[in-house]
């Protein structure tokens, strides 16, 4: 491949979404702080972030098109870090039941030698069922999302905290949105379909 491809993150999940595309690609883990900034809004945090974390693979490697993503969750214009433990969570999925609530994904492709970036926010709504205090609590232990924005594992048994889903592309909900990226690459010149063939 004329362009490596490399991960900007160490999350699992975003290495088996990466998969998908059934390419090789490097990973590493950016370090980059991620607080936001005083009036930042969502939108800007997220696209900020992820071209923070592609543009650090610069200490690591010296070229390939380099991919990063950050993600919030926003409710009420207010955006949602991982609750960290259960009473948070409780809290957060309460406030949750019978609402939507906004997911924003940054996405950026950094193309290390021409130092060039392309980054864009997809935005994906989950509407909540109403859940009573014995639902969520019985979520919490069983999976507890504790590390997870929001509160919940969408690829997981989170699933059965939802009305409906709507949006672009579900696989943005899980951290990386794969149809946005397959664009992003093609503008960078890799088409993912036509490197299938030279892997053979």
């Amino acid at each position: 491949m004329q362009h490596p491809l490399i991960l900007a993150s160490s999350s699992p999940f975003r290495q088996s979404l990466l998969q998908k595309f059934n390419l090789p690609f490097s990973t590493f883990s950016p370090d980059v702080d991620e607080t936001a900034d005083p009036e930042e809004t969502p939108p800007a945090l997220v696209a900020r972030l992820s071209e923070l974390k592609a543009r650090a693979a610069v200490q690591h490697f010296s070229q390939g098109l380099v991919i990063g993503s950050d993600q919030v969750a926003v409710f009420n214009q207010q955006i949602l870090g991982k609750p960290h433990n259960k009473e948070n969570a409780i809290k957060q999925l309460s406030l949750f039941s019978g609402n939507t609530v906004t997911f924003l994904t940054g996405l950026c492709v950094y193309d290390i030698q021409s130092n060039q970036t392309k980054t864009l926010v997809e935005p994906f709504n989950v509407t909540f069922r109403t859940l009573s205090q014995g639902q969520i609590s019985a979520y919490c232990d069983a999976e507890q999302p504790y590390n997870c924005a929001g509160s919940f594992k969408s690829e997981g048994l989170g699933i059965c905290l939802f009305e409906k889903l709507s949006g672009d592309d579900p696989n943005s909900l899980i951290g990386l949105p794969l149809i946005k990226l397959n664009q992003l690459l093609a503008e960078f010149g890799l088409d993912v379909l036509n490197q299938q063939a030279q892997l053979r």
